[in-house]
């Protein structure tokens, strides 16, 4: 601990410690665009390809930083260029012109160093694959914290082209915005960040600073604005615990810093809050343990209505070990569904109201599959069990009112009936009796049903002819209007005295 106070209290220490923070803050937020319009591997090819741009630079301008950064950014705009022109005019595949151009590019930059060590002058490639954030000097700290802010101000300043172009390239098009020119702008930003990371991680490993904290971030928040917030703290606390570590056991911090953006992202991956592995792991227990509870309940409905409803005749129909039925009949037991009467079970009006749910969402599923997907009635039963545990119940009144409120199942099994029926129902009106449709009705799906008939809230009508299958009606603000309604939706349609 001592050290690495010493370390911080001297003017490298500081340096490097800002520049730490700077890079994590830049690459953070930069990333986060990077991985969602799937560039990593642009990101990738920029860091190699600016490397012969470095060279150049140092031969032109010297150990000069914003000489080299110069150099850098021109030979990143070019590979940018080229990628683009390649994957629009030449049929290439897209990856393969990433790989062509930034192979090309960085084996280019491998030669010119040799070239230049040879003849003397000190250009380490270790330090640009690698970095060396202990090197920095006062010009490249101002350096790094200029690249920075105009970054960060760019991404604030532009943000809304930026989302738009991310998300919605198309109506982004018909906005006036140019997703081509946002492209560039942001493959300029790259180039920008990449330069000015050399020194801390190098050409090598600063795509990790500019993937890894941005995918930390998207597995734990799902809006733009918290991801970019939640990504720059990840860079910043890669960066900075990266080069404590890399200080306290005397390794290289570029690396260091690398592995522990891996770390967070790892600890992210098994411990996020809504995509981790240990969220979802739970979640699937959790739904499991729903789906068992609900056919224990459904299973004892069925057995109380031919009266067998006994412990022993649960387990045989669930299939379940004996002790798991008992702990499921306990929760139900405390839930009000299910009781003991002295040694025998009882399903409660709690219960059975509940399982009565269940019954009419698997039923309705079936029919809905048979009638709407034109399956057998032998393929519908197993894919009823499944999606009768998770249907809502807006969607099960959706596809009762879509099915004409079918009475029974394709096996012919009665559909249970949801229960807030009207109370006076226009299937109950007789002929020549005139009334109005209840301005309130008992679910929204059927007001839309009742529009795509032509009745709306409010109307006016009277019975011409009543069926057993249809009710035919006549509008009172058009006499020529007869409208027929299956008897089927008429009993659930509310009506009041005209």
């Amino acid at each position: 601990m001592d050290g690495l106070i010493e370390f911080f209290s001297l003017a490298l220490g500081q340096r490097a410690l800002i520049a730490s923070v700077l890079v994590g803050t830049m690459c953070g937020v930069l990333g986060c665009f990077i991985v969602l319009r799937n560039m990593s591997l642009i990101g990738d090819a920029l860091s190699h390809a600016v490397l012969p741009g470095v060279v150049v630079g140092f031969i032109i301008f010297g150990t000069s930083a914003l000489g080299i950064f110069m150099g850098a950014v021109a030979a990143g705009l070019f590979s940018a260029v080229m990628m683009t022109w390649i994957q629009q005019n030449v049929k290439t595949k897209n990856d393969a012109a990433i790989g062509i151009v930034f192979t090309a590019m960085f084996a280019i930059g491998v030669m010119a160093i040799s070239k230049v060590s040879r003849e003397g002058a000190h250009l380490d490639l270790d330090h640009f694959l690698f970095g060396n954030v202990l090197g920095l000097s006062d010009s490249d700290l101002y350096l790094t914290a200029f690249i920075t802010a105009f970054v960060l101000i760019s991404v604030v300043a532009f943000y809304r082209f930026l989302f738009a172009t991310t998300f919605q390239p198309v109506i982004a098009e018909t906005m006036g915005i140019s997703v081509k020119a946002v492209h560039y702008f942001l493959m300029l930003l790259l180039s920008f960040a990449v330069v000015a990371s050399l020194q801390a991680v190098g050409v090598i490993l600063v795509v990790a600073m500019l993937i890894t904290p941005a995918s930390t971030a998207l597995l734990l928040s799902t809006r733009l604005k918290w991801v970019l917030a939640i990504a720059a703290g990840v860079g910043i606390l890669s960066a900075v615990t990266g080069l404590i570590l890399a200080v306290y056991f005397n390794t290289t911090p570029g690396p260091a810093m690398v592995l522990m953006a891996t770390l967070f992202y790892l600890l992210s991956v098994f411990f996020a809050p809504q995509k981790g592995l240990l969220f979802r792991f739970l979640h699937k227990r959790k739904t499991q343990l729903k789906i068992q509870l609900e056919d224990t309940l459904k299973q004892s409905l069925k057995l109380h209505e031919r009266t067998q409803l006994t412990m022993e005749n649960l387990i045989n129909r669930l299939g379940f070990d004996a002790a798991r039925v008992k702990k499921h009949i306990n929760t139900l037991k405390q839930s009000g569904f299910l009781t003991l009467s002295g040694s025998a079970l009882v399903i409660t009006d709690t219960g059975i109201a509940e399982a009565t749910k269940l019954v009419r969402a698997h039923r309705l599923w079936e029919t809905f599959l048979v009638k709407n997907l034109g399956l057998s009635e032998e393929q519908i039963h197993e894919e009823a069990e499944k999606y009768e545990h998770i249907l809502t119940e807006d969607l099960i009144d959706e596809m009762e009112a879509d099915l004409d409120y079918p009475a029974a199942d394709p096996h012919g099994s009665p559909i249970p009936q949801k229960r807030n029926e009207p109370q006076f129902s226009l299937s109950g009106l007789t002929v020549q009796q005139k009334a109005k449709i209840d301005g309130v009705q008992i679910n929204e799906h059927l007001v839309s049903r009742l529009w795509r008939l032509g009745i709306g809230p409010d109307d006016a009508f009277e019975v011409v002819t009543s069926t057993d299958n249809t009710i035919v009606i006549k509008m009172e603000d058009d006499q020529h209007q007869l409208i027929t309604v299956p008897v089927s939706l008429a009993k659930k349609v509310s009506v009041v005295n005209a």
